[in-house]
């Protein structure tokens, strides 16, 4: 058995990342879960949240996600993400301020759907503030 995993990472636009990695945490619909060499056949959803990417024992990437899915295989990980920032290039006053026009739009929203779409982009972005905080 490998001792690595390919970890690659697909938003709409790009490949932002494909290298063989140690261990990946992702962020799932059920949880945070763990991708080792050897890993049983799994999709799942992505839910907002950071990727860490492991090498070494340590992590060496940390990585925004705002939702997508996981394909997970014995000797890969595939995230297809819908969107996909470097955890070290969020600024937090610019993601509060994008929370505050947020919560504006959403007290604005005038019927069921715009509520809705309101709903989902202020919680993905109360997830990046969580993470930038954390980090």
């Amino acid at each position: 058995m490998a001792d690595t995993v390919t970890f690659e990472l697909v938003s709409p636009e790009k490949l932002i990342f494909s290298e063989p990695v140690d261990m990946v945490v992702v962020p799932g619909t059920e949880g945070l879960f763990g991708v080792l060499p050897g890993h049983a056949l799994m999709v799942s959803g992505v839910e907002p949240g950071v990727v860490d990417v492991y090498r070494g024992g340590k992590i060496v990437r940390r990585i925004f996600v705002a939702g997508g899915f996981a394909e997970v295989t014995p000797d890969r990980c595939t995230v297809l993400a819908d969107t996909a920032l470097p955890l070290e290039d969020l600024d937090r006053e610019a993601v509060a301020a994008r929370i505050r026009g947020l919560r504006e739009d959403l007290a604005d929203a005038v019927n069921d759907g715009e509520r809705a779409a309101a709903a989902a982009h202020l919680r993905t972005a109360e997830a990046m503030l969580a993470a930038v905080e954390r980090a």
